[in-house]
């Protein structure tokens, strides 16, 4: 009796774990927030400093996927309208100081600029850029899933001629 007390309670443990933490990681599919609507005002408009596109870095994952376009200004990252990544774990926004990332190591490797938490899987949003970043040294801006150590999409920048 008592070992099928104990074997009731282990399996009621486990149980009980294993299903919070399947619950935590299927938490942003089940509930994904809503499309993001930041603007940027006609001041920051003026002040273009790159273009780019988000691509899929890994065509053979069905998972790890971005498109869209961004916008990089004096001081913000803007991520247009049209932007969208698959669902996901604690996303981020960096930029990185190489050009076609397409790699973990890549974006591991380096020593890149953390713009903080993607607030949304789609929609526009923006980031503001630290202080003393110089733009020039930073063509990439790529969405990285912290929690996995993943690229999930890159964009390659195009500075304007300002």
């Amino acid at each position: 009796m008592w070992r099928s007390i104990g074997i009731f309670l282990v399996g009621g443990v486990l149980g009980v774990g294993f299903g919070t933490a399947l619950g935590f990681f299927l938490f942003p599919y089940v509930f994904p927030p809503p499309p993001a609507m930041e603007q940027i005002t006609e001041v920051e408009r003026t002040q273009v400093v790159a273009n780019g596109s988000f691509s899929h870095a890994n065509p053979n994952d069905p998972i790890h996927y971005g498109k869209g376009k961004v916008t990089v200004y004096e001081g913000t990252v803007f991520l247009e309208p049209d932007f969208e990544v698959g669902l996901g774990p604690d996303f981020h926004v960096y930029l990185v100081p190489k050009e076609q990332m397409r790699g973990e190591a890549e974006v591991s490797d380096t020593m890149f600029v953390d713009l903080g938490k993607l607030r949304s899987f789609r929609g526009s949003q923006k980031y503001a850029i630290p202080g003393g970043v110089d733009l020039k040294n930073y063509p990439s801006v790529v969405i990285w899933c912290q929690q996995f150590d993943v690229l999930i999409s890159p964009a390659d920048l195009t500075f304007t001629g300002n």
